[in-house]
């Protein structure tokens, strides 16, 4: 889990709309600082996190923006779980504009579930207002408290639970966009200046040009990875294409189990409750980890991939049991990887597009 908080302070030019993030602790790093260790749970199957308004007059919630899942919901007065209880919660009572469907959905994540009422209200992206939006609201929810109140998904509409226009669809059906797509640049962790984009690239955000791949399931952003290299010896492990989802609702890389296992003891990393760590003082001599995508190598340097959290060397990289839809292991580029590479989710032809972070 991470921490993506949307501030409100917006700059709009032409159709697009610019979202300055700032990048919070995860809930792991939060608890490890009072000296608590959470158990591993395979983040395939994860919870995703930034502000946004919802309702007449608007109501303001820290969400996540997932390119991972695909249904836009938040905590709301009907929800009395503990995770609910911690934060702000949507009153659709409030809300001159909430319209109630009727319909109700589950989503199950691999860290709890969440019940849903379904109805629909005006959403504020970046001060653009989005009429008539699907709105889930939280009646219960099986989920450790986290710093967010909801989720807004913008992966592919066959993803939503209960069958929901996601956030992008109705954007794109309002013509709200100039371009149809939403665009990522995260800084480095404990750095400002991360800022999402929908309907424009800005070309100020990343350097040379960008790498174009195709979307090969219109269900996640799943792309095909061509290759893996660790210190430039290709591994052989993508020689007929590795299946990765691109999201940014999770914080790392992960790869499937029986490749981890083996990237772990070639860089000496040990076990500790579920996460891996390195000795802090050989970092620089870890090996550098290249992805081969769209026929353009994307290499990650040991700075990357090691996250030093108050002088424990953890590697960003974690093992996931899922699958893709056609039963191959699924690899996820989570923001270990982001953080590197401005990334760009193309609705209107169905790629996904990297470069170079500037």
């Amino acid at each position: 889990m991470k921490s993506l908080v949307l501030v409100l302070a917006v700059a709009i030019m032409a159709e697009a709309i610019k979202v300055p993030i700032m990048r919070g602790k995860s809930v792991r790093e939060k608890m490890r600082e009072q000296g608590i260790e959470l158990p591993y749970v395979d983040p395939g199957l994860k919870f995703q996190h930034t502000n946004d308004c919802i309702g007449t007059p608007p109501q303001t919630f820290p969400v996540l923006y997932d390119t991972g899942s695909a249904n836009l919901w938040v905590d709301s007065v009907y929800c009395n779980s503990q995770s609910c209880n911690v934060h702000s919660k949507f009153n659709p009572q409030q809300s001159s504009t909430f319209q109630n469907s009727g319909s109700t959905t589950q989503i199950v994540y691999g860290a709890g579930g969440v019940d849903l009422m379904l109805g629909y209200d005006t959403v504020n992206v970046g001060g653009i207002s989005v009429q008539n939006q699907v709105v889930g609201l939280s009646t219960s929810a099986q989920l450790s408290p986290t710093p967010f109140a909801g989720v807004v998904g913008l992966a592919y509409p066959s993803d939503a639970a209960g069958g929901q226009p996601t956030l992008m669809d109705t954007m794109m059906q309002q013509g709200l966009l100039q371009y149809d797509i939403v665009a990522f640049y995260l800084a480095p962790p404990g750095q400002s200046g991360s800022e999402m984009c929908f309907g424009e690239v800005d070309n100020s955000r990343y350097q040379g040009q960008i790498t174009w791949t195709p979307v090969t399931t219109g269900y996640w952003w799943q792309i095909n990875i061509q290759g893996f290299a660790v210190n430039n010896q290709e591994s052989g492990w993508c020689s007929q294409g590795c299946p990765s989802m691109v999201d940014t609702g999770t914080l790392q890389v992960t790869m499937p189990q029986q490749y981890f296992s083996y990237l772990m003891q070639n860089i000496g990393a040990q076990q500790n409750s579920g996460s891996y760590y390195v000795d802090c003082s050989q970092v620089n001599n870890l090996p550098t980890l290249t992805f081969t995508i769209g026929g353009t190598a994307f290499p990650l340097s040991p700075s990357a991939y090691i996250q030093n959290n108050n002088g424990y060397c953890m590697v960003g990289i974690t093992p996931t049991y899922l699958n893709d839809q056609n039963g191959n292991p699924l690899w996820i580029l989570g923001d270990v990887f982001l953080t590197q590479y401005y990334s760009v989710f193309d609705r209107a032809n169905n790629r996904v597009g990297f470069a170079p972070a500037a």
